[in-house]
């Protein structure tokens, strides 16, 4: 009974902190494995797997910024100053970032759209999976994840997509909540007018 309550304040309390309030120190390599064996568990018809997970991390991290800053200045050179850092800086404003990459492909028994939907349980489950270990966590895009050069550099494969990138860290930051939608605006009860 004790654990249920804690899951329940955990979901009632959860939120995502801002990815520049994300800081050292990140998960150790013992709590990595644990956390991704966690964010694993997720929906899969057919049991195939179609995701994949990329650990960005160590120097690695500025190698890729300096790789996005030159894609970025290819599409604008008049970059402001504060725009080339944020290129510079996309992977290294958290300890680690993960990659969460959607593998869904025509499948003779399992629809491609259910394979989409596992690889987006799967990133979420991350960020809850990083939560559940005492960092806080953050799913993010951006621009990296719709471009063919970006994802030649970040490795991801043709005709793969990014379904996010989850920083993972620390941080003492006061995280406020936002507004969350009302029920009465989403949720519908079939057959009743």
């Amino acid at each position: 009974m004790q654990n249920d309550i804690k899951l329940i304040d955990f979901l009632r309390d959860r939120h995502s902190t801002p990815v520049a309030q994300i800081k050292e120190p990140g998960p150790t390599q013992e709590e990595l494995d644990e956390i991704l064996t966690f964010a694993v568990r997720v929906p899969d018809h057919g049991k195939i797997a179609p995701w994949r997970l990329v650990v960005y991390r160590g120097d690695l991290r500025q190698k890729l910024g300096e790789a996005f800053l030159k894609l970025a200045l290819e599409k604008d050179p008049e970059m402001t100053e504060t725009a080339r850092q944020a290129e510079l800086n996309r992977f290294t404003r958290a300890p680690l970032v993960v990659g969460v990459v959607s593998t869904a492909a025509p499948h003779p028994k399992i629809p491609e759209w259910e394979q989409v939907l596992s690889a987006g349980a799967l990133a979420f489950n991350l960020v809850l999976a990083a939560q559940a270990h005492g960092y806080v966590a953050n799913w993010r895009t951006e621009w990296i994840a719709y471009d063919d050069a970006a994802l030649d550099v970040l490795g991801v494969k043709p005709g793969e997509k990014v379904a996010g990138f989850v920083h993972i860290g620390s941080s003492d930051f006061p995280t406020p909540d936002r507004p969350r939608p009302e029920l009465s605006q989403v949720v519908t009860y079939a057959g009743e007018v």
